[in-house]
């Protein structure tokens, strides 16, 4: 009896299943490079790129799956005398005057507060806002006597609030003004000085005691009169810096005690 050859043996749906398997991939392979060798931006009535950004771009709000719900900081600024009638504080004999000088300042604070993303409420000094007013930090600015004393009245001194819960916080937010201020006016600290009315400044009773609070005199309208007329925007800058210290938990150099 003659041999003959075996008959194939059955495919099976496995190997009916692997072949299909490699088929559609060559299709779709050979697909994609006509595809592409072919193609022309006329081919799409929309911008790739924005459909490609479109997909792979979170939804606004949303970062993963965290829902971004943080507020920018709100900041209290206070600047002294104004809205308070008469008192203009003190007076020079140019014509300057305290609350001018104030308000001034207080309003580059804001500006360049509001610009680095901070919510600000730039209050009168005896702001109906300020009773029980909540937030990051309140400031209140103002600016000391034009009367000539001596040749010793110039600098700066800051005071923190006493009814303050936390007072770790009302001395941090007193040491950053202290170091950052100093260093961007130049203007010295004017130690020994700090008044009564520093210390147990109306509005620190008013506020939340929750709110870290402290009141700056920015300097002398007698020796330091060009750098709060004249320049403004320095002393702003260096009260900017102080209260951005503080925000932003920022390290500072060991202040002295005034």
């Amino acid at each position: 009896m003659a041999n003959s050859t075996p008959p194939n043996p059955p495919r099976t749906s496995g190997d009916t299943s692997t072949g299909r398997i490699l088929q559609t991939a060559f299709s779709v392979a050979f697909l994609l490079a006509t595809l592409f060798t072919g193609f022309s931006p006329k081919m799409f009535s929309v911008n790739l790129g924005s459909v490609i950004s479109g997909v792979l771009t979170p939804e606004p709000g949303i970062v993963g799956s965290v829902p971004m719900t943080l507020k920018p900081l709100r900041i209290g600024i206070v600047s002294g005398h104004w809205g308070n009638g008469s008192d203009a504080g003190a007076v020079c004999p140019d014509g300057a005057n305290e609350h001018d000088v104030n308000l001034a300042i207080a309003s580059l604070v804001r500006q360049k507060l509001e610009a680095n993303g901070y919510n600000i409420d730039l209050l009168q000094e005896f702001d109906p806002r300020l009773d029980g007013y909540k937030a990051a930090l309140l400031l209140s600015i103002h600016a000391d006597t034009c009367d000539v004393i001596d040749a010793q009245a110039t600098g700066f001194k800051v005071a923190a609030s006493t009814y303050s819960h936390d007072k770790n916080l009302a001395d941090r937010l007193t040491a950053c003004l202290y170091d950052r201020y100093g260093r961007i006016t130049g203007l010295p600290h004017h130690t020994g000085s700090v008044t009564v009315d520093m210390t147990d400044y109306h509005a620190f009773s008013a506020i939340d005691p929750s709110t870290p609070a402290a009141i700056i005199e920015t300097g002398f309208l007698y020796l330091d009169h060009d750098l709060l007329v004249n320049h403004p925007d320095v002393v702003a800058d260096g009260l900017v810096a102080g209260v951005l210290c503080f925000a932003r938990n920022e390290s500072i150099e060991p202040t002295p005690t005034p």
